[in-house]
């Protein structure tokens, strides 16, 4: 159960806009500052999300061996959205095309991340770790088990640090080396724009690769 919500976890942890946003923090007046609260608001935002899956997949019992089969077709469907959403974006990123330079109004996450503050940071993590369907999909897998109390909460721990990795992962290796972290990143930045979308097609298709396989077993096995 562990190794499975960990590494969906990991995927849903793939995500180029925190990368994007924890270099942007680690580049302003007040890096640690920042990047910090940028932290509690990404940790709050998945804590509250957490244990509201959980309670609601425990409290309609398909952590129960007789609901092997809600409990697999939820697995199912939780992994053919994931593909569905991995195509779409593959899709799309093959029908753009280039578009003539001109300005562009700034989204949300780009207009708080202008002026950085450790509010605005807080939000910002709070916004960019709003529900997506790889980490809700890591939280079921710990829902529907049947392990007890304390290895369930020291799951939910272990998968809440891997989702919120490429903030905290960063921040160490700030505090750490604070200038070879602010240039690696800035280097890596130009890559990691370029190819974003194929990461999260690849982070997408693969978590739902297994939750498609671990909820079709589930149905045929009748475990």
């Amino acid at each position: 159960m562990l190794a499975q919500a960990a590494g969906l976890a990991l995927l849903a942890a793939l995500s180029p806009a925190v990368l994007l946003t924890s270099a942007v923090y680690l580049g302003s007046a007040q890096p640690r500052q920042t990047i910090t609260a940028y932290f509690a608001g990404a940790l709050t935002m998945s804590a509250v999300l957490a244990v509201a899956v959980l309670l609601a997949l425990r409290l309609a019992g398909l952590n129960h061996p007789h609901q092997h089969s809600p409990r697999d077709g939820l697995r199912l469907g939780l992994g053919v959205l994931l593909l569905a959403a991995g195509i779409a974006v593959a899709i799309r990123r093959r029908r753009a095309r280039p578009q003539p330079k001109k300005q562009r109004k700034p989204g949300l996450v780009s207009r708080m991340t202008a002026s950085p503050s450790k509010r605005s940071a807080f939000a910002v993590g709070v916004l960019l770790f709003a529900p997506g369907l790889t980490f809700i999909g890591a939280l079921q897998v710990i829902a529907t088990s049947r392990a007890d109390i304390a290895l369930t909460a020291l799951a939910v721990v272990v998968v809440v640090l891997i989702d919120a990795g490429l903030i905290w992962l960063p921040l160490v290796l700030h505090l750490v080396a604070p200038g070879p972290t602010e240039r690696n990143l800035k280097a890596f930045n130009g890559w990691l724009r370029a190819h974003s979308s194929t990461l999260l097609t690849a982070a997408l298709i693969l978590a739902g690769v297994i939750l498609v396989v671990s909820g079709s077993y589930g149905l045929v096995s009748g475990t």
